[in-house]
């Protein structure tokens, strides 16, 4: 099987591979860069499970070939807090929006592309950044608590600031 250079920045960090023309990002990510923060579920880009971050934006990665990320910039959940927990991480953990933990990773990816473009959302707006993420645990009640509560120390970080 031919394989194909890439170069993308991962975590802050540039990582260059040679990789099958058809290996699903999220198999890249697990099992060639070694973080498996980003979780496989349904493997039809139905569950959300797999999202991260693609130049802020966030996306399935069970649906993308490896390839198809040559020269883009990445943030897996592993990448959210380098030296502590993101205040998003940290409003999950202290609004109880973890639960059993699987979805996690892309709430994550999801909530930080909506605070990235919208620093004060509507809990109407919280709900569409995350209708495309199952979660069979919470109810999604924390998970829209955390994201707003995410919401506001992020502003008052930015504040603080300023």
């Amino acid at each position: 099987m031919d394989k194909i250079a890439i170069s993308l920045t991962v975590n802050g960090r540039l990582r260059q591979a040679l990789v099958p023309s058809r290996m699903l990002l999220s198999d890249f990510i697990r099992h060639e860069l070694a973080l498996p923060g980003t979780h496989v579920g349904c493997e039809h880009g139905v569950c959300g499970a797999c999202n991260l971050l693609v130049d802020g934006k966030a996306v399935r990665s069970c649906l993308m070939f490896a390839v198809q990320l040559d020269g883009s910039t990445i943030t897996t959940v592993e990448g959210f807090g380098q030296d502590d927990l993101h205040p998003i991480q940290h409003a999950f953990w202290e609004e109880h929006g973890l639960q059993c933990g699987f979805c996690t990773p892309g709430m994550l990816a999801a909530a930080k592309e909506l605070l990235d473009h919208n620093p004060d959302p509507t809990d109407e707006e919280i709900r569409e950044a995350i209708a495309g993420n199952l979660c069979r645990c919470t109810g999604y009640q924390y998970i829209i608590n955390a994201i707003r509560s995410a919401a506001a120390k992020l502003r008052t970080t930015e504040t603080e600031a300023a």
